[in-house]
């Protein structure tokens, strides 16, 4: 009898033995979880634009002569540097120069007519005053006095017409060469040529009112470049020109460079089928650094509202339900905490309260089975 039970009781044992050990072999195995220590750093709170911004150019000019005409002299080509006020292009202009210098010999003879009629009217005033003054002594009349006198004011009268009539024939020459100075494009500021768009010979047509057409010369100025980008209308109340910004583009990926708000516009614009945004304009700070920058390439802005130094921090895709964190214990289970955050921008978020320095943060929370009581483990770098 006492051989049966010990026998039993070695069956039971073996089997609980076997039931404990399919459990611990049918356990969820430990998830692998990146993991970031909570520290101090640096938070800003930030604003982003809603849609990539694009670099401009503080100074451009798509050029066209405002008449049409053969393009005779192309005194530039695409890539060359130009100095404010420099000839590019010059359309055939014979028939102006030709009325410029008809005007300019018209001026010419209307001034010695003037010389002459003022001449005549000085000499018919000396002539009135002699007889004035020989009538004063009785050895001419009075008639003669009258008649002298009547004379000369009509000729010096003819003389002051013959000086507005030199004011008349400037004004022609002036007219002149503002025509001739239409079929010749000059530089309106200093930069590079960066489009050229014709032959000598061709024919330039001036564009219509409402119908884009290609310059003849596309301007730019290199040396002035500023990120003009798109704001959420409910962000851009918090924007005031002169805030520091941070500046990034697709083509210097990786780099960040420092910005200010030179302009937020006055309007909300309104497109189709868009949110409402907020044009908002970010200068370099250093100019230095947009050597090889080409206007036209897309750019992001981030407006700096406030910034917080050596706070606790934790990186910002580390929070779910706004303000809930995942932390690995020491025994391997994941803590749900909610936890009391600042300011924050896409990179980092400050933490007021709810979490220590050094404690260990899982970052990994979009993987599948990261949830509060399951067991993990740290991913190594090499998994």
């Amino acid at each position: 009898m006492l051989k049966k039970h010990r026998l039993l009781i070695i069956s039971v044992l073996i089997i609980v033995a076997i039931v404990v050990l399919i459990v611990y072999l049918k356990r969820p195995r430990p998830i692998a979880v990146v993991v970031q220590e909570v520290t101090k750093g640096e938070v800003l709170a930030t604003i982003t634009n809603t849609r990539a911004g694009t670099l401009k150019a503080c100074q451009r000019a798509r050029l066209s002569p405002s008449i049409g005409g053969q393009i005779e002299n192309l005194l530039v080509k695409e890539g060359d540097r130009v100095k404010a006020g420099q000839l590019l292009l010059e359309i055939w202009n014979d028939d102006l120069q030709a009325q410029v210098t008809l005007a300019q010999y018209e001026s010419d003879r209307t001034e010695a007519l003037v010389r002459e009629a003022c001449i005549i009217g000085d000499l018919a005033k000396r002539e009135a005053f002699r007889l004035r003054t020989l009538f004063s002594k009785n050895m001419v009349s009075a008639e003669s006095v009258d008649q002298a006198e009547s004379a000369a004011n009509a000729k010096l009268a003819a003389c002051e017409a013959a000086q507005t009539s030199v004011k008349v024939s400037q004004s022609k020459i002036d007219a002149t060469h503002a025509a001739l100075a239409r079929t010749r494009l000059n530089a309106p500021f200093s930069g590079r040529v960066a489009e050229v768009n014709g032959e000598v010979g061709e024919y330039l047509t001036p564009s219509p009112i409402g119908v884009a057409t290609l310059p003849a010369i596309d301007l730019i100025d290199y040396s002035c470049l500023y990120v003009s980008a798109p704001i959420d209308e409910v962000d851009a109340p918090q924007i005031r020109p002169q805030m520091p910004a941070h500046i990034s583009l697709d083509a210097f990926a990786g780099r960040t460079f420092a910005g200010r708000v030179r302009r937020v516009a006055d309007y909300v614009l309104d497109l189709e089928k868009q949110s409402r945004t907020v044009e908002i304009e970010v200068e370099f700070i250093n100019l230095d650094n947009t050597d090889n920058m080409l206007p036209g390439y897309s750019a992001d802005a981030e407006v700096i509202l406030e910034q917080r130094e050596n706070v606790l921090r934790i990186p910002t895709a580390a929070l779910f339900d706004r303000n809930n964190i995942l932390i690995l214990k020491d025994n391997g289970l994941l803590e749900q905490r909610k936890i009391k955050i600042g300011i924050s921008n896409w990179s980092y978020t400050e933490v007021l309260d709810g979490v220590a320095a050094g404690e260990r943060l899982v970052t990994s929370i979009e993987r599948e089975g990261v949830e509060k009581g399951a067991r993990a483990i740290v991913e190594r770098k090499d998994d």
